[in-house]
């Protein structure tokens, strides 16, 4: 199952800004603050992400920090919560803790389990799916709090990168992929 239809996804493409050698020499960022600033073009976006997952889920987990953005409008559109899944020291607590690799050393996820119902499906949302280490450590930490995942939605998935091999079982949705 696709949300994504040509006319979106040539949309969003059009506000997804190459800036190259940032953050550092040699990487092409790819910057989504011209999509988040077209309101008709980021409405676009999240009624497209509404009506795919409207009935379907019961919480949208948003990833640190632009997976907020996302998420937060998505999850009022469909009148349900946001689940904050932030990095290590972020969240009062108590929380649930994950480590995971990163390309150089790890990091750490946390949640508040208590904003995770117990048997809910949480729909995990983020603006990239690289190397898929933030996203299935987001899964770990759904599921351990009493979430189930019924998949992930991705603005832009760096294919190169092969972010989905982590994610297997897992329903992945990108927007754009490049």
């Amino acid at each position: 199952m696709s949300f994504v239809s040509a006319e979106l996804a040539e949309l969003v493409r059009s506000h997804v800004r190459d800036v190259p050698d940032f953050p550092s020499e040699g990487v092409l960022f790819r910057d989504i603050t011209p999509l988040i600033a077209d309101g008709p073009a980021f409405d676009a976006l999240i009624t497209a992400l509404a009506d795919a997952y409207r009935g379907r889920i019961d919480a949208v987990a948003g990833l640190e920090s632009r997976g907020f953005i996302l998420a937060a409008p998505l999850a009022a559109r469909l009148g349900i919560g946001m689940v904050m899944v932030r990095k290590a020291g972020r969240l009062p607590g108590p929380v649930l803790g994950v480590d995971y690799s990163l390309e150089y050393g790890t990091a750490r996820l946390e949640v508040r389990a208590e904003t995770v119902q117990d048997g809910s499906r949480v729909l995990i949302l983020d603006d990239v799916l690289a190397t898929g280490g933030t996203a299935a450590a987001a899964i770990t930490l759904i599921e351990q709090a009493g979430g189930h995942v019924p998949g992930l939605a991705v603005l832009l998935e760096l294919e190169a990168l092969a972010g989905r091999r982590k994610l297997e079982g897992y329903e992945v949705q990108s927007v754009l992929t490049y």
